[in-house]
């Protein structure tokens, strides 16, 4: 761990689990929106990979909680939120087994231009994640329920207030590479949005 100036904090390329009451040092990257900030809904049983270049982020918080696929299986997520996010060269991709055709890949490319990818009110369940990571003025061992910097718990996530929480007035992550179960956000602005489906495995990294 290195300290910075103005009271920030470094971590280099690190990974994340996170469960309830029990957390590892991190943050995150970025993925699909789900439209207007939602309740909780039932995940796929699919992970989709996300990569970016670099994401600036303004009110950062991370808790454990537990997402919920449709058939009742229970699975631990960190729950990372930003406040505001800025996003370039954005990269999301999930692969499909399709029954007799073999795999389907999907694959979302935005932010790659000028123009960076925008997000307000943005949430990422995760459960790993490697990047380059420096947080301004964080708190390590907050209560959820207690944050103040960032979103705080979204409406509707089995998470526990009490347990475990970090939060910090901006993060700087390069180098995200992370996989996901769900992302919702209060608006995501996508530029130069490009979409491919293709046989087989294609994948951002």
């Amino acid at each position: 761990m290195e300290s910075l100036a103005r009271g920030g904090t470094r971590w280099k390329r690190f990974a994340v689990v996170m469960v309830p009451s029990v957390a590892a040092t991190a943050a995150i990257g970025v993925a699909l929106s789900q439209g207007a900030l939602a309740a909780s809904f039932s995940v796929s049983g699919q992970q989709f990979k996300v990569a970016t270049d670099r994401l600036d982020g303004t009110g950062f918080v991370q808790y454990g909680a537990v997402d919920a696929q449709k058939g009742g299986k229970q699975i631990p997520v960190a729950v990372s939120a930003f406040s505001s996010a800025k996003i370039k060269n954005l990269c999301q991709s999930v692969v499909v087994p399709v029954p007799v055709f073999g795999d389907v890949s999907m694959k979302l490319q935005a932010g790659g231009g000028d123009t960076p990818v925008e997000a307000k009110n943005l949430y990422i369940d995760l459960d790993q994640l490697e990047a380059d990571a420096t947080f301004n003025n964080i708190n390590i061992g907050v209560a959820a329920g207690s944050t103040s910097k960032g979103p705080g718990i979204k409406k509707g996530d089995k998470a526990d207030p009490g347990s475990f929480a970090q939060e910090a007035d901006t993060a700087t992550l390069t180098g995200v590479k992370q996989t996901a179960w769900a992302t919702t956000a209060g608006t995501f602005k996508l530029s130069g949005l490009k979409m491919k489906v293709s046989a087989g495995k294609n994948e951002c990294y």
